[in-house]
């Protein structure tokens, strides 16, 4: 979209929130690149150019916006609805792998040499994956210097900076502020919010809730606001990840769906409000380095960087569907935080009840899981990982011995690494290597699909609730006829299978009171 500059400089001054993270503005007077909602007096068109992130706008030499932050914006959708090597790289630098693992992991993870990823990102981005990194890297730096009391050389390099000196250096580029001026604006910004009810400032930016910290004062503690595009309804994305919570892992607390985190340097317990404007996100981990990728996974897992405008006007477009997106538009596919984790719990849900695939799944946990500390409510271990599960005897699980067969066919294949599920994935080779497991059908292939690789366009036309709701509105209902109907709803049929579930009377469809 950035090279479109008249629908920009639209965009710009309409100050639409819609637009935000699709594309940065950059000023050329002052030096400033703003996100397209900033509340400030928009500058001549003349003045201005667009960029397609924020790492391309700090390579050209422009410092980021004090008032709207454009380095906290929703994600670009666009990253959502493509699989192609471009936005694997974009989903895995977002995750912290080139911090971990460098370009060259970057690029054995994706298949090709150095060159060519970096080649291809600056084609699309404006920047190289070391780039994109790096302004990775300065958000990650702002939220624990303003969140956090931790030393500065602490936050230099749980942020994933190499030196403190490239920290100092890249804090003072980007924000034109030292990181000990950044936390005294950060701390007058959280005085004022606790005057203000626990939100941060009151600029345009703010009460779109498009991005910002919260005040905490539990140590080790992160508290943060998850922005989105509106409209967001949260009662199927809550609703069915409580419904489904496995109990130890998850669970819905005093209003915020709570669940344990699996990461590379450590663990972590996350707790997860809906707000009408933003995400209320409190976040407790054991290591700080690993909060670029949990806060990344939560994000995924809300379905937080997604259009919905977009995705509801094209389903409006099919007159069977209006009525549904109309009454509750916004709703999104409830993800996950862990892919290897939904496919082996795809697998338990398989022809049972939901409190049946539960119970499974509690019983691996109790026997295989990390068992973890949490004070504040009543989480108790991590999900076992594949490599875990490779150890368990299958005659101990409480199943038909042919699903018993699928689940350690499955969890050999994590375990070993032929079998690969997570942001990097293509979505069309993982779809042909799981139909060939054995026990794997179309309904957990394409469920796995959904929520555990975001692919906006699976699509589940045997699901008995599918087709329950498909006949109710005089859609067809068979599989066949349902996916040529469904043909008009591409890329977004899984935000389709959203509004047809909500509307059976389900857990799932509820916010949880």
């Amino acid at each position: 979209m950035y090279t479109d500059t008249e629908r920009c400089v639209r965009a710009v001054r309409s100050k639409d929130a819609r637009f935000d993270g699709w594309f940065f503005t950059a000023v050329l007077t002052t030096r400033i690149y703003c996100r397209p909602s900033c509340p400030v007096v928009p500058p001549k068109a003349e003045n201005m150019t667009f960029y397609p992130s924020a790492a391309a706008c700090q390579q050209a030499g422009f410092r980021a916006c004090k008032r709207c932050r454009p380095d906290t914006s929703p994600g670009s959708p666009e990253w959502n609805a493509r699989a192609d090597t471009v936005a694997r790289a974009v989903r895995l630098i977002q995750d912290g792998v080139v911090d971990r693992e460098g370009v060259p992991g970057l690029a054995g993870r994706l298949g090709y040499s150095a060159r060519q990823i970096e080649r291809q990102l600056l084609a699309e981005l404006g920047a190289g994956p070391l780039a994109l990194a790096r302004a990775q890297r300065a958000q990650t730096a702002r939220l624990l210097i303003e969140t956090t009391g931790l030393p500065m050389a602490d936050v230099a390099f749980a942020a994933g900076f190499s030196s403190i000196r490239a920290f100092n250096d890249t804090v003072r580029e980007v924000f034109a502020l030292s990181p000990s001026e950044l936390r005294a604006r950060g701390a007058r910004g959280t005085g004022g919010a606790r005057g203000t009810g626990g939100t941060r400032g009151t600029s345009g930016a703010d009460r779109a809730g498009t991005s910002g910290t919260e005040p905490t004062t539990t140590p080790g503690v992160i508290s943060l606001r998850l922005p989105f595009r509106a409209p967001l309804n949260p009662d199927n994305l809550f609703g069915h990840l409580a419904a489904t919570a496995v109990p130890g892992v998850e669970e819905w607390r005093d209003g915020a769906y709570r669940r344990t985190l699996s990461l590379p340097y450590g663990h972590g317990i996350v707790a997860l409000t809906p707000r009408p404007d933003h995400i209320a996100c409190r976040l407790s981990l054991t290591d700080p380095r690993d909060l670029t990728l949990a806060i990344s996974s939560c994000r995924r897992m809300l379905d937080l960087d997604a259009d919905p405008v977009a995705v509801d006007e094209q389903l409006c477009a099919d007159p069977q569907l209006t009525p549904l997106v109309d009454k509750a538009p916004g709703r999104r596919v409830p993800r996950t935080v862990d892919a290897t984790e939904f496919a082996v719990r795809a697998v338990l849900g398989q022809q049972v009840s939901t409190a049946a695939a539960r119970t499974h799944a509690a019983r691996l946990v109790t026997a295989h899981g990390v068992p973890v500390d949490d004070p504040e409510g009543g989480l108790t271990h991590l999900f076992p990982s594949p490599e875990a599960l490779a150890a368990l005897d299958p005659e101990a699980l409480a199943l038909p011995r042919s699903r018993r067969t699928t689940l350690t066919t499955l969890v050999a294949a994590l375990a070993d690494g032929s079998l690969r599920l997570g942001p990097d994935s293509d979505w069309d080779r993982a779809r042909e290597q799981l139909i060939a497991l054995p026990g794997f059908g179309p309904w957990t292939v394409e469920v796995i699909a959904m929520r555990a690789l975001g692919d906006p366009d699976a699509f589940l036309p045997t699901d008995l609730g599918m087709r329950r709701a498909a006949a109710g509105l005089g859609l067809p209902s068979t599989p066949a006829a349902l996916t040529a109907r469904a043909a008009a709803w591409r890329p977004w049929r899984a935000y389709a299978v959203q509004y047809l579930w909500a509307t059976e009377d389900h857990a799932i469809n509820h916010l949880p009171a």
